[in-house]
């Protein structure tokens, strides 16, 4: 049924697709497609606005229009759905998902005995990285590397962009990787939901690029916290497109 009430209308013109409102919209009334914000249903939106102030490019406004009405009901069951609908995670399968610890224990079955060289070459730099995947759309939240982890939560970007990403960041925690512009955000809100419910994690490292669409990655990881009703210590770095790590300045 329409009636005219309040509704966010959204600007596909100045939206960068950043994700910022989708964690902020207790609703799950927006999704990121194509790249760009949009309503998944007008009867999902109660029209209070909470998405606003999380938009860097103000694409967001509250408008009034006749538009189907707001259904708590709908709502509810919108929310149940997306949880229920995630694929869970499988053993077998795709080789990428396959969960693997690389700790000494473990990876020493791997270890062969080479020969000595005939000139003594630089030290070999080695793989900060102890488990495998590392996607955030693979990695099971009762993984067991998860279990009182310093997490390592970063944007995909960051490894190529900043030489120093395995020994500065990587090192003695537990890295999740992924894109909040291409992958599903509420699907990640809600494996972040997962992972502080089962993982009693310990610290949480936040590391994306300067780019707006990386902004959204720690407000994505709090709401995970959020709903897992966890408080656990956070920070975020920032690190520019030339590969500089971005720090504020003392007194910012």
């Amino acid at each position: 049924m329409k009636t005219r009430r309040k509704i966010i209308e959204i600007d596909e013109s100045k939206c960068d697709g950043c994700g910022l409102c989708v964690p902020s919209c207790a609703e799950g009334a927006i999704t990121i497609t194509d790249g760009k914000a949009r309503l998944v249903a007008e009867k999902y939106c109660d029209g209070l606005g909470a998405c606003l102030g999380e938009c860097p490019s103000d694409a967001l406004r509250i408008i009034d229009r006749e538009v189907d009405e707001y259904d708590e009901k709908a709502v509810h069951e919108h929310l149940k759905e997306q949880v229920s609908t995630k694929e869970p995670f499988m053993a077998c399968g795709c080789p990428s998902a396959l969960v693997r610890d690389f700790s000494p224990a473990r990876d020493s079955i791997f270890a062969t005995v080479r020969p000595a060289p005939m000139s003594v070459p630089a030290p070999e730099a080695e793989s900060a990285l102890t488990h495998w995947p590392v996607q955030i759309k693979l990695v099971p939240p009762h993984a067991s590397f998860l279990k009182g982890a310093d997490l390592l939560v970063a944007a995909d970007c960051t490894p190529a962009a900043y030489p120093r990403f395995h020994e500065e960041f990587l090192k003695g925690k537990v890295l999740l990787i992924g894109c909040p512009k291409f992958d599903d955000v509420a699907e990640y809100v809600q494996k972040f939901a997962g992972i502080f419910s089962h993982g009693d994690i310990k610290s949480v490292t936040v590391l994306v690029m300067e780019v707006p669409c990386c902004q959204s990655l720690p407000a994505i990881v709090k709401k995970g916290m959020e709903m897992a009703g966890k408080q656990v210590p956070l920070k975020k770095e920032v690190i520019s497109v030339r590969g500089r790590l971005l720090r504020p300045r003392p007194g910012e």
